[in-house]
């Protein structure tokens, strides 16, 4: 069989040729047809749970309305953990899926998730709920504008908003369109407090009268002549002037709001949310893809979308590119295509150098048609083009090559001593393709641990194993099939009389090389073992990163001021560096986001929680080499400028984001306990390196607050109950609910509150007044309490898995690997004594890292032996495979040379790299320990057929290594690759070299009787 195929290749050339016009144009039509992605279409596990309890402090929130819905969802088996955020009136539950659970069955679970809160709603406390379950938390709206609107209404800003969105709704490939930022309004009713005092009139009948008036009710219906007519109620208030002129009954008398009150409409003065673009106050508009589609075609039909609405928009509406994903994926595929192009055409060259013009034909083209049949088989299967599927072609690129090198470099010696390609063919395929099949099959179970996965990293990085898989299976049959067909055309038979083709010089001197090394084969194992040592000693010196930074030329700030600040305080503050950032040319843009992180528009991105006191900026540069620069001058000047408030910044990263490098959880059930291990934490990461930032918890600070001091038998005598007092005093501040102002599909709250609720501090609020139903009259506050006490209190309190959890969050300086400085401070943080019931987790990169080699672990012995077992059964024999495995451990020693002298970190895919590695190491072992056993059952000497064998393998190890080393070339200026590319280039360069004398020196020490022979006999 196996030497059929390559002969039958040339005998039945149609076969092959319909074979290669079929990767050729299938590829083109994968290219043109499959999907684009930034990164693979990954599901967030991850669902959100919001209660309400208005008037509840952080703490009842925690205990009343978080640990009951908690106790209910954790009893579902497919929890990884969850986590609450508690503040006053608000309980935001994140429940994290198991992440071996795939997209498929997330709706399952969560239609589970909402039968469990919807059953423990019974469990809440009057007056809180009902709970919303929000699953769509982790969509990407990757197409992401902010629109300015500079003189135009907030009613104007509304409808351009839904007007917008509507139409973008209508493209096709578009999933949803989320809108932010738009200004919130109220209608504000103010009654005078001496007038409704005279009237009699309590804020309650006033609040009943506005909301009756506007409510949606039911009438009922008729039946006439056998048909059922539905009757209308009569319409509410359709203006604000329509409110100002409702009347209400006192005491006999209709008089009208307006008689005692002042309608107004007007902004929140204190919104949820503020985003500026450039400095001008604005909105964003987030589109997402549906999944599956290709990104690249859905945004350029969002634009051609927003260029058909021009003539639409009002004049003075500009919409502002903050995130354009298809942009970033279109540039990055043409990026590939360019680097794809340069390592086939380095490819192509060196072995034009090397081999001849002829060898780069044939090699070059064989490997043209792998990567474009590559692209077929991944349309076929569905696999979306986007930067881990790309990544996988380029990883596997170094094994491609090999498989066409082996066999045109053995039909090139052959048909140059006389023989015709056919034969040249039969009898390389009978030397060579079952140990390249085995070693491809090798190479792509050394993915196949991280492919096979089943949890998220799994399901990140399928395209990467998927892809390796079909590249190199297809580039071994293209080895045995296209090669030898393209051989036979191009090479040219020779006489025979030219000599022994492995006479030159390079050959006879590697020959005289390896005999010194077999001879002194005990030196030669003890320096290959010191320098494989030495080399291991340096890789624990090698940084260690876990994801590299984004090449996207975007940086973030964060900014936060202490608990208790307003939004505009914040909103003034990120103005400041906003004015700063307008004054400098490397700066393009700048998104302003004030009380809340950006919509997510990339995967990586995680939003922070939304509180008043943050502000954040997505700051975009012109090229990524500006970023440094710019990103250390903010640094300076935010913390100058800003020193009341934590100031940060944050480079775009590719894997996940957001959160803080170096982050320790303390659980336990006394905030006070939490709150000094959390200092005394603190001081000790201080303390145990220089180089740790921006120390803080995602407790904050407590906050002050306002407690009246309830005289409970002065308030009885006089009827007035505590839920009275509460509601007299968020009539006096905030306002009371009076139902909804519709303006078409615009719900308006309309609030009831006492003149002079604006105004800051509390001095006013004693001289308020309260409505006794009792009593039938107004009674002065100051009468029912005995003044007003200031306390502290937790306004942020987190919980883990239903227990109070502080985690102490710290940054590193630019540049600064965090894991070293982790390093630093793991020691003495671990060595805190706890008190009895308290815990310590480490959270932060530390947990990210630690979680995905876990993932890897767990699979890659699977892996490994298989990977044996194919190594044994290829051989039928134990030691020859020995020797292969015994070369893997050098794959470290020139990943640890380039490292070190780059400077680069050890990345994750830097590791995907070093698997590429030991897959090709173990290709280059496989095949050599398979031509000395060839060469010795051929009758030659033992010392002879190692050497002469290992000769004839110099060149095509040479080169595939050379090739790879050099196609990586262009991979060395790409964020995402660069460590990747060092450690392959290192790693193989070097490795290569040892193996050439490492696998006969072991091959010698495996088989001491035959060597002792071998020896006597000379």
């Amino acid at each position: 069989m196996g030497k059929g195929i390559a002969e039958g290749a040339i005998n039945r050339p149609l076969l092959t040729w319909m074979l290669m016009i079929g990767c050729l144009l299938g590829g083109l039509w994968g290219f043109a047809s499959m999907g684009r992605l930034e990164d693979p279409a990954f599901t967030i596990k991850t669902a959100v749970v919001f209660t309400q309890y208005p008037g509840a402090s952080a703490e009842q929130v925690a205990t009343e309305v978080s640990e009951p819905l908690e106790s209910a969802i954790q009893q579902m088996s497919e929890i990884k953990f969850i986590t609450s955020s508690n503040k006053p009136g608000t309980s935001r539950i994140t429940v994290e899926i198991e992440s071996t659970y795939d997209g498929s069955e997330l709706p399952q679970i969560w239609d589970k998730l909402r039968k469990r809160v919807e059953d423990a709603q019974n469990a809440l406390p009057s007056g809180a709920g009902p709970s919303r379950v929000n699953d769509n938390f982790g969509d990407v709206y990757g197409i992401f504008y902010a629109v300015t609107a500079p003189g135009f209404t907030d009613a104007e800003r509304h409808d351009m908003a839904d007007y917008l969105r509507r139409e973008l709704l209508t493209v096709t490939g578009v999933a949803d369109v989320t809108v932010a930022g738009l200004p919130e309004e109220r209608i504000f009713v103010e009654p005078d407090t001496a007038v409704i005092t005279n009237l009699g009139l309590p804020p309650g009948a006033i609040i009943q009268a506005i909301s009756d008036s506007n409510a949606v009710t039911d009438a009922g219906s008729v039946s006439q002549m056998g048909q059922e007519i539905r009757i209308d109620a009569p319409e509410g208030s359709g203006t604000v002037d329509d409110i100002s002129s409702l009347t209400i009954g006192v005491a006999g008398e209709v008089i009208e709001v307006t008689d005692f009150a002042r309608v107004y409409r007007a902004r929140v003065a204190d919104p949820e949310m503020l985003i500026r673009f450039d400095g001008e106050e604005a909105f964003t508009l987030g589109v997402s893809g549906k999944e599956g589609e290709n990104i690249v075609d859905v945004g350029r039909g969002v634009d051609a979308k927003l260029d058909q609405l021009q003539s639409n928009i009002p004049i003075g509406v500009t919409l502002h590119p903050i995130y354009q994903q298809h942009v970033v994926v279109d540039e990055a595929s043409t990026s590939f295509l360019v680097n794809l192009a340069m390592s086939v055409g380095i490819v192509v060259a060196v072995l034009a150098l090397f081999m001849g013009w002829r060898a780069a034909i044939v090699v070059g083209s064989t490997l043209l048609l792998t990567v474009v049949g590559t692209l077929f088989f991944m349309a076929l299967a569905d696999l979306q083009m986007q930067r881990i599927s790309l990544g996988a072609l380029i990883i596997a690129m170094g094994m491609l090559v090999d498989n066409a090198i082996v066999v045109a470099e053995g039909m090139q010696g052959d048909m140059k001593q006389g023989k015709t390609a056919r034969e040249a063919a039969r009898d390389v395929a009978g030397k060579t393709q079952v140990p390249l099949l085995g070693a491809t099959v090798i190479g792509i179970m050394a993915f196949a641990g991280i492919g096979l996965s089943p949890d998220a990293t799994g399901e990140f990085l399928f395209s990467l194993f998927a892809v390796i898989g079909i590249s190199l299976l297809l580039s071994w049959v293209l080895a045995i099939t296209a090669t030898p067909l393209l051989a036979h055309y191009v090479f040219t038979q020779g006489t025979g009389e030219g000599g022994d083709p492995y006479g030159g010089p390079v050959f006879r001197a590697y020959g005289a090389v390896l005999r010194g090394a077999l001879n002194l084969r005990w030196l030669v194992i003890v320096a290959l073992i010191a320098v494989t040592v030495a080399c291991y000693w340096g890789f624990g010196q090698v940084k260690q990163q876990f994801f590299p930074d984004s090449n996207t030329p975007l940086f973030y700030a964060h900014y936060k001021l202490p608990q208790g600040a307003s939004v505009n305080a914040t909103a003034a503050d990120m103005a400041i560096l906003e004015e700063w950032l307008a004054d400098r040319d490397d700066v393009v843009s700048v998104a302003t986001f004030v009380g809340g992180g950006a919509t997510r528009f990339m995967l990586t991105y995680a939003p922070e929680e939304s509180l008043p006191t943050y502000g954040h900026l997505v700051i975009r540069t012109e090229t990524l080499e500006e970023i440094p620069s710019l990103r250390a001058d903010l640094e300076t000047f935010g913390r100058n400028a800003l020193p009341e408030g934590e100031f940060r910044t944050e480079r775009l990263a590719f894997g996940p984001g957001g959160g803080a490098p170096i982050a320790a959880r303390f659980s336990g059930n006394d905030p006070d306990v939490l709150r000094a291990l959390a200092e005394e934490a603190s001081q000790i990461m201080r303390d145990s390196s220089d180089q740790v930032r921006d120390l803080r918890t995602d407790w904050r600070e407590r906050e002050l607050v306002l407690r009246p001091v309830y005289s409970d038998e002065r308030a009885q005598t006089a009827g007035v109950t505590r839920a009275n007092l509460a509601t007299a005093l968020q009539t006096a501040t905030d306002g009371s609910r009076a139902g909804v102002y519709r303006e078409e599909d615009r719900l308006i709250p309309i609030l009831v509150r006492m003149p002079g609720a604006a105004e800051p501090g509390a001095a006013h609020l004693i001289d308020q007044i309260v409505y006794s139903e009792a009593a039938g009259d107004f009674i002065p506050v100051e009468q029912i309490i005995d003044g007003f006490d200031y306390g502290v209190e937790d306004t942020l309190y987190q919980r883990r898995d239903r227990m109070p959890t502080i985690t102490v969050e710290a940054g590193v300086p630019a540049g600064v690997n965090a894991s070293s400085v982790f390093a630093e401070v793991r020691g003495p943080i671990e060595a805190m004594t706890l008190p009895e019931g308290y815990s310590l987790e480490w959270g932060g990169e530390y947990e990210s890292s630690t979680e995905a080699q876990q993932s890897l672990g767990g699979q890659l012995p699977v892996s490994l032996l298989v990977m044996v077992v194919i190594s044994i059964l290829l051989f039928g024999k134990l030691r020859q495979p020995l020797i292969v495995w015994l070369l893997v451990p050098m794959a470290v020693n020139g990943v640890a040379i380039g490292l070190l002298s780059t400077g680069l970190p050890f990345s994750f895919t830097a590791l995907l790299g070093l698997l590429s590695l030991s897959g090709m190491l173990i290709k280059n072992g496989i095949v050599l320990v398979e031509e000395i056993d060839l060469t010795r059952a051929d009758g030659m000497p033992f010392r002879d057929a190692i050497i002469y064998a290992s000769t004839t393998r110099l060149r095509p190890v040479v080169l595939a290594a050379g090739t790879t080393i050099l196609g990586m070339i262009p991979l060395l200026w790409d964020a995402f690759f660069a460590s990747m590319a060092v450690t392959i280039m290192g790693g193989l360069g070097f490795a290569s070299i040892l193996t050439l004398i490492a696998a006969p020196v072991l091959y010698s020490l495996m088989f001491p009787k035959a060597d002792k022979e071998a020896r006597q006999a000379a």
